[in-house]
């Protein structure tokens, strides 16, 4: 802990040196301590982490090299769990200057190893993906495992993810000696880096040797970086092995700060170097030269921490930013969690849409947002274009407000005239439509008369600009700013006060250039929420049709008129519970936890990307009633990105007789199956804690564990199979 609060104020050269100095005393310390007497009292701890045994999943580092060599984490109960569920499509590169992000925030597995969710709101996040070619999850863990939070996420936007080998500190001497032994020992772990990437499903490595090591070592070290590029281009076409600038050819541990002489031979055997971020301003025309026509590959380091960084960092990281640009190489940001750090006013989300203004110090459009329905499309990126003042409605990205389907919104809210719209761009690109007929949906949640349309802009190759509204009702006497004007379908209306408008856009070759969300409000309606109005001072009172406007923009989908989404039938799957665990709480009262596992009968292996998972409680048998009343409403307990999801200590009230775990299938564009029609599995739990036959079939596996005065009964890894409906 001390260290990861030093690594915020001090450089990296002055930490090693501290570190190993304070290690030497400890050691020191610790071999001349008189031995302790076995009698004294000890302080009890909680016990350590058994990655074998059932537990809510997380995602978590590898953090020795024997824990790498047996490949032990494929046997721990939360591998499955930290398998990202969207793929990559295989793409190079871009051949232009690039932005790498390196994550590094707070050590790492905060809040976002909660593989199912968390419970922090305000946890930390990245929404700026179009400005993005490659993430680094960065931890200083031996090897760093990117959770699949992040990998599905900058999936979706066409990023490449990678994960962090770190060797440091005395430690990291001693893992050195032993990785570098032989040529088949690099290579060996080498293997297993690889093998790690593609089971889990991201995208490389990022290799940080920092640490001195012997001349005579650098040829395995070499072999090591070779063989590991090597293995990932094979096994994932397009994948990245990226150089930390650490060590060089000597063994020295010798921080360049540009492409030189003494690094560039890892330069050249793989694919790209991030450069430690103490550069100078001649470094990045240096660092060009060197590289000819790899100079993309050069990832010029800006820690927005500050520490010695050119430019300084935190609210001046777009000077570093402005110099790489003129040396036309690509920038490495690392730590931008410094905003959420340091708590920078006035909050975070703000803060991070500023700093992401500030690191744009490149042309707008040169990144590209490949996802599922918007391929070629740049954003969000919020921008006023038109209204009657900049400042009438705010618009941020929110995820305080209640989301549609997970994630955040984008909330509108200020004061609007009837029929005087306030526009915001939210998307900039180029899709090309040809034939295709495209159908467009958007989610929206407003108060009073706040109405929220979406205005496409389209470009022929002639460069004719024509721009289509999709909106619930028109506005008087503006239809003059648009070309056409399309009335969306409301295809529903949920209980969350949620409308679905859907719309059909039909624009044969033209390119769809631009998004932009439409704020305006129809005739007033009696009683509706107005802006404070005192009838003695009316020089400073509102015109009388300024009123309150709140919306909220949920989704926008966009999708080719033929795609028909298809949710197999729940009588399609199986479902089958797993490492069921009852405790007893007090009288009649007791918990249950439980993995429970789906797949379709026929064995076809098709993955949604997201299930959300709810449960049902019913009262215990009556009359005959086989699963009881239901008590309450469906609760929901989370999300799941494969075909599992693990429930920990689910309360089970005395007249509860059976559970039943809804599993809610939801495609890539947000669309969910009904809950009604989807795959459930009913749990018995009325026969009471200790059934013999359990205990029978799992005699070999009982488990007893007291806590203050609570026995947990068992703990039973068989299975319970259930077919999923009534079929």
């Amino acid at each position: 802990m001390l260290i990861s609060l030093l690594r915020a104020y001090i450089n990296r050269e002055t930490l090693v040196t501290l570190y190993n100095f304070l290690s030497r005393i400890l050691n020191k310390m610790k071999s001349n301590a008189p031995p302790q007497d076995q009698e004294s009292p000890t302080i009890d701890h909680p016990p350590q982490f058994d990655p074998s045994q059932p537990s809510i999943p997380i995602s978590y580092p590898i953090k020795t090299l024997e824990e790498l060599e047996t490949r032990s984490y494929f046997e721990s109960f939360h591998c499955p769990f930290n398998k990202s569920s969207v793929p990559l499509k295989p793409k190079s590169l871009p051949n232009r200057p690039r932005l790498l992000v390196c994550h590094d925030m707070q050590g790492g597995y905060v809040d976002d190893k909660w593989v199912q969710g968390g419970t922090n709101p305000d946890a930390y996040a990245i929404w700026h993906w179009y400005l993005i070619d490659v993430f680094v999850y960065f931890s200083h863990s031996l090897v760093t495992l990117p959770p699949p939070c992040w990998i599905n996420t900058a999936h979706r936007h066409g990023v490449k993810v990678l994960g962090t080998f770190i060797t440091e500190w005395d430690e990291g001497r001693l893992i050195c000696n032993k990785l570098l032994a032989t040529k088949e020992s690099a290579q060996m772990y080498a293997e297993r880096l690889a093998e790690l990437a593609v089971d889990l499903g991201f995208d490389g490595w990022l290799i940080n040797m920092e640490v001195n090591l012997l001349e005579e070592q650098i040829p395995n070290l070499e072999e090591f970086v070779s063989h590991l590029t090597h293995k990932m281009h094979s096994s994932m076409p397009e994948s990245l092995v990226i150089w930390y600038d650490s060590v060089i050819t000597t063994g020295h541990l010798r921080w360049q700060d540009q492409l030189n002489e003494k690094n560039k031979p890892f330069f050249d055997i793989c694919d790209g170097i991030f450069v430690n971020y103490t550069w100078k301003s001649n470094y990045p025309d240096l660092s060009a030269d060197v590289a000819g026509d790899r100079k993309f590959d050069v990832y010029m380091g800006i820690d927005v921490f500050g520490r010695k960084t050119f430019g300084g960092g935190q609210w001046n990281t777009n000077v570093a930013l402005d110099v790489l640009k003129k040396a036309n190489v690509s920038a490495a940001i690392f730590a931008p969690g410094w905003l959420y750090e340091t708590k920078q006013p006035p909050d975070f989300q703000t803060a991070q849409n500023r700093l992401s203004y500030f690191s744009r110090g490149k042309p707008t459009n040169r990144c590209s947002l490949e996802q599922h329905v918007l391929p070629r499309l740049s954003g969000p990126r919020l921008e006023f274009i038109d209204g009657p003042t900049p400042d009438a409605i705010q618009f941020i990205v929110d995820f305080k407000e209640e989301s549609y389907n997970g994630g955040g919104n984008i909330t509108f809210k200020g004061t609007l005239e009837e029929n005087v719209p306030f526009t915001v761009r939210l998307f900039q690109g180029e899709l090309l439509l040809d034939n295709l007929h495209l159908v467009l949906t958007y989610s929206v949640k407003s108060k009073g008369d706040s109405l929220l349309g979406l205005s496409l802009q389209f470009s022929s190759v002639l460069s004719e600009k024509i721009m289509v509204l999709v909106a619930p009702s028109e506005m008087n006497g503006l239809s003059h700013k648009f070309s056409k004007m399309i009335m969306p379908s409301q295809v529903s209306k949920m209980a969350s006060k949620w409308i679905i408008n859907e719309g059909t856009v039909a624009m044969d070759g033209f390119m769809l250039t631009e998004i932009h969300a439409v704020c305006y409000r129809t005739k007033s309606t009696p009683g509706e929420l107005r802006s404070e109005f005192r009838a003695d001072d009316q020089d400073s009172a509102p015109a009388p049709s300024l009123a309150e406007y709140f919306a909220v923009l949920g989704h926008i989908t966009i999708k080719n008129f033929s795609e028909n989404l298809f949710f197999p039938p729940s009588t399609s799957w199986v479902t089958e519970s797993q490492y069921i665990k009852y405790s007893s709480i007090s009288q009649g009262f007791k918990t249950v936890s439980l993995k429970i596992i789906w797949k379709l009968k026929d064995g076809n292996d098709f993955l949604f990307p997201k299930y959300n998972i709810y449960v049902e409680k019913l009262t215990k048998q009556v009359d005959g009633n086989a699963t009881g009343t239901l008590v309450d409403t469906r609760v929901y307990l989370g999300a799941a990105h494969i075909q599992a999801f693990y429930m920990s200590d689910l309360s089970i009230p005395a007249h509860i007789g059976s559970l039943r775990f809804i599993i809610q299938a939801c495609a890539a564009d947000g669309t969910c199956q009904e809950l009604d029609d989807s795959p459930y599995m009913l749990l018995n739990v009325e026969e009471g804690i200790v059934l013999p036959a359990i205990i029978d079939q799992c005699r070999s596996s009982l488990y007893v564990q007291k806590l203050s005065g609570i026995t947990v009964h068992f703990f039973c890894p068989s299975t319970q199979l259930a077919q999923s409906g009534p079929g």
